[in-house]
């Protein structure tokens, strides 16, 4: 049986309501990040920065489901690929928030100390999970809602495509959200270039420039004034010294 998968637009409420800006979500909320210090995430300018113009998938998830656990080394091989410098040189704009739907909060520490270290997390105390629960109609664990930017719904659910498609389903993600990263563009630009650095073309004329002056002096003529006396002088340092004097060189005289 063949499946096709599909790419749409799912509305967080109704169409006649427009979706919430991906920042706006978080605002006035704490993240937390899943180092070993679980740095808070706490002012307008860093959830921005951490947020703004990415892809944000919201895993919710919980301890006590076994599908849960099944699918967690899938998805943190598809975060380390798309985040971890190991893997790739200019992380992706993507971010991945742990909304936690445990009963207590070891079993929501548990969980996350399986996940990869930049994921973020609701503090277990904030009730927002079970908004964010509700506002995106999660019914069954474990589900990833892929968002857009604009907060827009791009996959309701992307475990399947996850599993089955690993880190390759970012770029169709990229492209539903219309999402440029320069940094990107400008190393396939250098890689098609064949530049070692951006000031490469600059060193590779100046290098060639003296490689021609070398084979021009190495191929001039013997005999020929100023060229000449410079070719004696790359052979006898001292030469030009003992013309100064009035040596006339190493010739012996015949009696």
């Amino acid at each position: 049986m063949i499946q096709h998968v599909y790419l749409n637009v799912f509305p967080t409420e109704d169409l006649s309501r427009p979706s919430p800006i991906m920042v706006d979500l978080f605002l006035n909320r704490v993240l937390v990040e899943n180092n070993w210090d679980q740095d808070e995430l706490n002012t307008e300018r860093e959830i921005t920065g951490i947020l703004e113009n990415r892809i944000v998938m919201l895993f919710f998830a919980s301890a006590e489901c076994d599908k849960c656990w099944e699918f967690l080394p899938a998805l943190n091989d598809f975060f380390k690929r798309l985040k971890d410098p190991a893997y790739i040189e200019y992380p992706k704009l993507l971010a991945l928030i742990y909304i936690s739907l445990d009963q207590s909060e070891e079993q929501q520490e548990r969980f996350l100390r399986e996940m990869h270290k930049k994921v973020l997390f609701l503090a277990f105390e904030d009730p927002y999970r079970k908004e964010l629960q509700a506002m995106f109609k999660v019914k069954d664990v474990p589900t990833v809602v892929v968002l857009r930017p604009d907060g827009s719904v791009i996959s309701p659910n992307a475990v399947q495509d996850i599993c089955r498609f690993g880190a390759d389903r970012f770029r169709d993600w990229q492209e539903a959200a219309e999402l440029v990263e320069r940094s990107f563009m400008l190393n396939e630009e250098f890689d098609n270039l064949n530049l070692r650095s951006a000031t490469d073309p600059v060193r590779r004329l100046k290098y060639k420039t003296e490689d021609d002056k070398r084979k021009t002096r190495w191929w001039k003529p013997w005999g020929k004034g100023k060229d000449k006396d410079e070719e004696e002088r790359g052979k006898d340092g001292s030469w030009d010294t003992k013309r100064k004097e009035g040596d006339k060189g190493t010739w012996r005289r015949i009696i």
